[in-house]
């Protein structure tokens, strides 16, 4: 099984206020079926009220995230599947439930893991 991470920015869904509950409902349906299908690994938003911080190997504490970063938000899905198809295909049905595209990203193997 290999691990992919399907996410968008949030600039990137662009759905009118009347429509957002349609599509909440249709994404948690898709969350649903990934949970149910025993492939979801985590799913969630960044929460754009709260600011970043970088956190050195002392534990000092910096106010703000990597400036190359500063656009980072939207949402983020990871699921553990068996094939890049399978992953392409989760994508599309997030696509289609949010209204925007999806980047899909592999992780690289980690033994550990």
């Amino acid at each position: 099984m290999t691990r992919y991470l399907i996410s968008f920015p949030g600039e990137a869904m662009r759905v009118a206020p009347e429509e957002l509950p349609a599509v909440s409902d249709a994404a948690h349906a898709v969350v649903r079926d990934a949970r149910e299908a025993g492939v979801l690994l985590f799913t969630g938003g960044l929460d754009d009220d709260v600011a970043p911080v970088r956190v050195t190997a002392d534990g000092a504490v910096t106010e703000g995230g990597y400036p190359q970063n500063a656009l980072l938000s939207g949402g983020f899905t990871v699921i553990d599947v068996p094939t890049r198809e399978d992953a392409v295909e989760w994508a599309s049905r997030i696509a289609e439930a949010c209204r925007c595209e999806q980047e899909l990203r592999e992780f690289q193997f980690d033994p550990l893991v």
